[in-house]
């Protein structure tokens, strides 16, 4: 699947749009510069709606009444990537992004799932999802356009288990001291 047709899709979904993430890190060059002040304990450079066109695009969607949500299947100790991502999801939980994490110390059943996908409109007649593949440095190679009723399924069914089984961001960050 093309750049333009993924990034389509973001602004065609009319209810929901749910991310799974299961890698402990990503290398996304993007983020090189925020990475590297997470590092340093230096201050990050501001990310907002301001600043950031993806922050901008969930707040305004979700003004419009659209759900977004995101899944991470973890481990302890957190990889230095997850403790820096967790920043980056207080910025997306500020503008409406419903973030869950779920350790996979409390739940195995769920240590099989994947790949990533970005999963919309689940709970409608027209279903659409993305199936993101990555390399072993968490470098994107490739994203699968997935229609086939029964891989969407699939898809849903993973959307739930994981739902269920999350903690909110906030009640994680509380108890990890995070």
């Amino acid at each position: 699947m093309d750049s333009a047709s993924f990034d389509a899709l973001f602004d065609e979904f009319t209810h929901t749009a749910f991310r799974l993430e299961t890698l402990p890190g990503y290398a996304v060059g993007a983020e090189d510069a925020r990475l590297w002040a997470f590092r340093q304990g230096e201050p990050r450079p501001e990310r907002s709606v301001r600043t950031s066109p993806w922050l901008r695009r969930i707040a305004m969607s979700t003004a419009q009444g659209k759900s977004w949500s995101r899944a991470h299947l973890i481990r302890h100790p957190l990889s230095e990537y997850l403790r820096y991502e967790l920043v980056g999801y207080v910025e997306s939980q500020a503008v409406g992004e419903r973030i869950g994490l779920v350790d996979l110390a409390d739940h195995p059943e769920l240590e099989r799932l994947g790949p990533d996908f970005w999963l919309f409109d689940s709970d409608t007649d027209h279903p659409r999802g993305v199936l993101m593949h990555y390399d072993e440095g968490g470098r994107l190679i490739g994203r699968e356009h997935v229609t086939a009723t029964a891989r969407l399924a699939a898809m849903a069914t993973t959307k739930r288990l994981v739902e269920q089984a999350a903690i909110p961001l906030n009640v994680y960050l509380a108890a990890h001291n995070a």
